[in-house]
């Protein structure tokens, strides 16, 4: 398959850090009882985890927060997807159930804080570049069957047809929706200026470990 990521400059002068994994060839709709296990043990270690932290007062949280207020995001209604699943965690002692791909990355989201989205690669137009939009891009965010604006001066992930893919690292889409069909995938692994490299880097290689091992197929880290 032939696919590429690419990351703008002017994004990575931002102080975002990104990755991408793509993985082939899984099986999204077999649910098995070591992936049941497995799902059930890292529940509970993360509400362990997380049982007395404050999410705001995280470094890497606060982090994605630096970086929404250089493209002049506001901070209310803005929250990053790490400090949202955190709070659900802490609330619920459950994370959603979506399918195994999106469960899979939602835990180890949680886990490394780090920001992660993954998208069906055959539903993709063309390669996908991280940018700053300047307003022209299509935007139809998940649960929504209209297009709405994209502000200029943000920066999304965008395909070759300037259709947005995920908005900055909060909003998905419709368009790229991974469901239990899904063969082929590609997921954001987005940091800040507080995340190593060393941290993607170890986030990128669970991700291919963990899905591989309960969806199959093969992976590999682009960009």
């Amino acid at each position: 398959m032939s696919f590429s990521f690419f990351i703008d400059q002017d994004v990575l002068d931002l102080g975002l850090k990104a990755k991408g994994v793509v993985i082939e060839g899984i099986d999204n709709q077999k649910i098995t009882e070591p992936y049941q296990n497995y799902r059930k043990i890292e529940i509970t270690r993360l509400f362990e985890k997380y049982v007395d932290i404050h999410p705001k007062e995280d470094p890497i949280v606060e982090g994605f927060y630096v970086l929404h207020s250089k493209v002049g995001l506001r901070r209310r209604n803005n929250a990053p997807s790490v400090e949202t699943l955190i709070r659900l965690l802490q609330k619920r002692k459950d994370l959603p159930h979506i399918n195994k791909v999106v469960d899979l990355y939602n835990l180890i989201s949680t886990d490394f804080k780090i920001s992660l989205g993954a998208h069906d690669i055959d539903k993709i137009d063309g390669n996908v570049t991280l940018k700053i939009v300047d307003g022209s891009e299509i935007f139809i965010p998940l649960g929504s069957q209209e297009a709405q604006a994209v502000k200029s001066g943000e920066y999304s992930y965008v395909d070759d047809s300037n259709e947005v893919i995920c908005h900055l690292e909060i909003r998905q889409v419709n368009k790229t929706l991974v469901d239990e069909n899904t063969k082929n995938i590609f997921i954001i692994v987005q940091g800040n200026e507080v995340t190593s490299d060393e941290l993607l880097e170890e986030t990128c290689q669970k991700l291919i470990e963990g899905i591989t091992k309960y969806c199959g197929g093969k992976g590999k880290i682009i960009c």
